[in-house]
């Protein structure tokens, strides 16, 4: 008999954003995969966006332990708002394949743009990370680990579409090259857990709202770029887990949080050049504002009455979460802001602090996620107040294809036609707009499935625990 210790259950954990059972009516692949193997509504953290709910499914711990608690916050340390920051190191907490390395000495693990992505443990890596030019070109790229996997990739899929991966031209080509890529790492890799990350619902959900024809389309869309995937999973007799972060609800309210604190004269800005820039360590108090949640910092305990009276009394603001109501959702970490504002169901909230738009700052027109102090849903919009904004854009790539310096100035700073937003928790009775999650293997989901049982579920159908 052989000494030599069986191999998990290889699995396929597909990360599909915005994923929900009404949805999931318009994917009939996803859907045939739900009935034949099982599925269950899957309850998701507080704030439920995306880098906040992948730690939390990779550790099975909350924000108040993993510390990512949000897309984004204040680095009290640098003075500073950071979002989208991309090192490993910034989660805590044990991750899914450390258990799974002891249990099985040797497991190995692709991610494919899931965050927090580099410098993870991980054997195979690859995520979005733009060439930056020392002249202020960006130009599209990713980064990957081994390193020859780069030019693998390249040389059979292209170049990775960034520009197709967030902004104006976010649509279905990043979603397919990120589901050829992990085509390819299962085919040539054989990794036992790889985890893939789909973003294109999350696009014209927040575009145009979740019951839209144009977002249904989408779903359609994503599906027949997810079923090759799953029938290369079957080849492998790969477990396949498809699983969402949030769901997305329709919206008609932006709110303006941090010019409510400028006014109340909570909040300082600095100028350079007619442009106002938020000035975080000076003020008083400002929000990082996170979709339809927001980290409110406060700089002097005695200034939290005057933040809290001022959120409380602006429309469009539901809650606001003091140090018990953050323990009791799971983000009393150093991380989070002293309140912690939570939407109403119809509203989300703006970065903006500026009061008049002749002074916004340059890059406030731009597709730029980290100068901006706050998630920006507009960037997935050109401009509808200028007539001649494609014009612009068209020039612009001329500049940009020719070498020279360019500025893609289209991003609206009118926030209205938004659609649709998340990061609070779902009714708890809403079983058809929140997170989903399925599997291949029949029963092997019952109830109602946690966030944070998500780690310890691959494991037990990895057969590791």
């Amino acid at each position: 008999m052989s000494d030599t210790p069986r191999r998990p259950v290889p699995l396929l954990v597909l990360d599909v954003v915005g994923l929900t059972p009404r949805l999931l009516r318009h994917m009939p692949r996803l859907q045939a995969l739900a009935h034949t193997g099982s599925h269950a509504p899957l309850t998701t953290v507080l704030p439920a966006v995306t880098c906040t709910a992948q730690s939390t499914f990779l550790t099975g711990a909350l924000p108040s332990e993993h510390g990512i608690v949000g897309n984004g916050w204040y680095f009290r340390e640098l003075g500073d708002i950071l979002l989208w920051r991309q090192h490993n190191g910034l989660v805590g907490g044990d991750k899914v394949w450390d258990a799974a390395r002891r249990a099985h000495p040797g497991y190995t693990v692709a991610n494919v743009c899931w965050w927090y992505a580099m410098g993870a443990d991980t054997d195979i890596t690859v995520t979005p990370r733009p060439v930056y030019y020392a002249d202020g070109r960006k130009e599209p790229d990713c980064y990957t680990r081994p390193p020859s996997l780069h030019d693998e990739l390249t040389s059979e899929l292209g170049v990775f579409p960034l520009f197709q991966f967030w902004g104006p031209g976010a649509g279905l080509v990043s979603s397919r090259w990120i589901a050829d890529a992990t085509r390819h790492i299962m085919r040539t890799r054989d990794p036992d857990l790889t985890l893939c990350y789909l973003p294109h619902l999350d696009y014209d959900l927040q575009r145009y709202g979740p019951d839209d024809p144009r977002s249904h389309r989408a779903a359609a869309g994503l599906d027949a770029v997810i079923a090759p995937l799953l029938d290369h999973a079957a080849q492998q007799g790969r477990t396949v887990v498809a699983l969402s972060e949030y769901g997305i609800t329709p919206v008609s309210r932006p709110v303006d949080v941090n010019r409510a604190l400028r006014r109340a004269g909570l909040l300082d800005v600095h100028t350079q050049d007619g442009m106002e820039y938020l000035d975080p360590a000076a003020s008083r108090a400002f929000a990082v504002a996170d979709h339809q949640i927001a980290h409110i910092y406060v700089r002097r305990a005695e200034d939290t009455a005057a933040a809290r009276e001022t959120l409380a009394a602006l429309p469009g603001v539901e809650e606001l979460l003091d140090d018990e109501g953050k323990k009791a959702h799971g983000l009393d970490h150093p991380r989070s802001g002293e309140l912690v504002a939570l939407a109403e169901p119809d509203a989300w909230f703006t970065y903006y602090y500026w009061l008049d738009d002749a002074r916004a700052p340059d890059f406030a027109r731009l597709v730029d996620i980290h100068r901006k102090p706050g998630y920006d849903p507009a960037e997935l919009f050109l401009d509808p107040e200028d007539p001649y904004v494609r014009l612009r854009a068209a020039a612009a790539l001329a500049r940009k294809r020719l070498g020279m310096r360019y500025r893609m100035a289209v991003v609206p700073l009118d926030p209205s036609p938004i659609r649709g937003s998340h990061g609070r928790l779902p009714a708890s009775n809403d079983t058809d707009n929140g997170p989903l999650i399925v599997c291949s293997t029949p029963r092997a989901l019952s109830g109602r499935i946690a966030a944070t049982d998500v780690k310890a579920l691959l494991l037990r159908l990895a057969g590791l625990n």
